[in-house]
């Protein structure tokens, strides 16, 4: 009885890691495979701009909860688009949807919440040179 308590749900939670593509499942979106590394302009629709240093295209994920440990659940995974929603215990959750032109030009959309504050926004991303 114990076992069968035990065994169900690791067995229901390696069902949903392997059909969300993993614990990590940015690694495996075909899109963020092909955005370059460097310093990036993003500029919002409506409003302002910044500068981001991309190391790694999966930061791209969670402009709005950078650095937070969070669970990802794969939405679609295409050679142009990525789109992920995600969960980060105590600081919110959102969704984001990449859409790669180029490896040097993103769109954004995204939307969720973060410590309590809703938030939307669609960004469009310029990669414009290497990171200082």
């Amino acid at each position: 009885m114990v076992l069968r308590r035990v065994w169900r749900p690791a067995v229901a939670g390696l069902v949903i890691l392997i059909g969300a593509g993993g614990a990590a499942p940015q690694r495996g979106l075909q899109a963020l495979g092909t955005v370059e590394s460097g310093q990036w302009l993003f500029k919002e629709t409506g409003g302002g701009a910044s500068r981001i240093c991309i190391t790694n295209a999966s930061a791209l994920l969670q402009l709005r909860h950078p650095g937070a440990q969070c669970t990802q659940v794969v939405i679609e995974n295409s050679k142009d688009v990525a789109a992920v929603h995600y969960t980060c215990p105590g600081h919110g959750y959102g969704r984001t949807t990449v859409t790669v032109e180029t490896g040097r030009l993103v769109r954004v959309e995204t939307a969720g919440v973060v410590d309590g504050a809703p938030f939307s926004s669609e960004l469009e991303g310029r990669k414009t040179g290497a990171c200082n």
